[in-house]
């Protein structure tokens, strides 16, 4: 039997300025049996691939004879972890993403799903590669960035190669690497509408659930589905989200303790449809997919921000650019007075 497992995870929550990303993984793990813990993918993935500061583990033997790693992890080891830990101080010799776009770009590489093989040429076309959709705001509009822009296509390369080798080694596929990004007009609406800052995750997170189940829920077809996710805002209870999200389906709840709260969705159909839905504090340290999923959330707010800071640099090539954190967006408002329209200020700040 097969166990798909998605991860999801958000980059954005806080700030005063730019997007929220809310990203899922989804991968396939072919050689599971139902009643098995979730398998350690750090551990089927190594050496290709390694925690930030955690030395890979030797890969066992699978599947006549072929290694799920090597013996250890080296230098090259791809690093997938919370995305916290992988983007490097400004001041760093490497540039601050390259940890977060060599893993991201490998992995895409990797993508069963996916018909176009080729690493994006440039930021608009690895946003798409994601599933982001521009808004009509103009200064996430502005002349496409090269793209790779933190390491060299070479290293993207081997290091894709090199995981594509562990992960058919290893009986483990990519089922999808996604992104929606919730812009700052929808954002707006979204905290007015509902009283919460918090039903801008929930949207986001709603709608990465009904992906999973619709692709992959479908019971009796030789796979189970899981999905983790983060938890969202030092909550315990799901339950009411979850019946929301899936009106037709019966949401029971498994558990909910300070460590996790897990629930069964489940639906008759046809087809007949079933997933296990849980949440946990720093799920992105304990699940390699919600880490995957927070690197590709945070790389795609990074590249959305750098597309910001083009545009407006473009019209006042001294203004210090912004990663659109309070205290330093209220430094950049004060510092774009001169060239933002009172329109511009009040669409770009976020309410809540």
């Amino acid at each position: 039997m097969a166990l798909v497992i998605c991860g999801i995870d958000e980059a954005g929550y806080g700030p005063l300025l730019g997007p929220l990303c809310v990203a899922m993984s989804a991968l396939r793990i072919d050689d599971w049996s139902e009643g098995d813990g979730a398998p350690d993918l750090w551990q089927r993935l190594s050496p290709a691939v390694a925690r930030a500061g955690v030395p890979a583990a030797a890969g066992k033997r699978r599947r006549g004879g072929g290694r799920g790693g090597g013996r250890g992890g080296g230098p090259g080891a791809l690093l997938v972890d919370d995305s916290k830990k992988l983007k490097l101080p400004n001041d760093a010799r490497r540039h601050p993403l390259t940890h977060l776009e060599r893993g991201v770009l490998s992995f895409l590489l990797c993508d069963g799903a996916s018909e176009d093989r080729a690493i994006p040429a440039n930021d608009a076309a690895l946003l798409r590669a994601l599933g982001v959709a521009l808004p009509a705001e103009e200064w996430y509009r502005a002349e496409p960035a090269p793209c790779p822009a933190a390491c060299t296509e070479g290293e993207v390369r081997i290091a894709a190669n090199v995981l594509a080798g562990a992960m058919d080694a290893a009986a483990v596929s990519l089922c999808a690497l996604r992104c929606e990004a919730l812009f700052e007009r929808d954002f707006n609406e979204l905290v007015e509408a509902a009283g919460t800052k918090a039903a801008t995750t929930q949207s986001v997170l709603q709608r990465h659930l009904w992906h999973a189940w619709e692709h992959w829920g479908a019971a009796g077809g030789g796979s189970a589905l899981r999905v983790v996710c983060d938890r969202q805002g030092g909550r315990t209870q799901y339950g009411g989200m979850l019946a929301g999200a899936f009106p037709e389906a019966r949401v029971t709840t498994i558990e909910e303790q300070p460590a996790r709260s897990r629930y069964e969705v489940a639906a008759d159909g046809p087809p007949a449809r079933r997933m296990i839905v849980q949440f946990m504090p720093e799920a992105e340290s304990r699940h390699m997919p919600v880490a995957l999923a927070s690197m590709a959330a945070k790389l795609a707010r990074e590249t959305l921000m750098a597309r910001f800071n083009r545009y407006w640099q473009a019209r006042m090539p001294e203004l210090k650019p912004t990663a659109g954190y309070r205290q330093d967006g209220w430094r950049w408002l004060n510092d774009a007075a001169a060239i933002l329209t009172p329109a511009e200020r009040q669409a770009m700040i976020r309410r809540a």
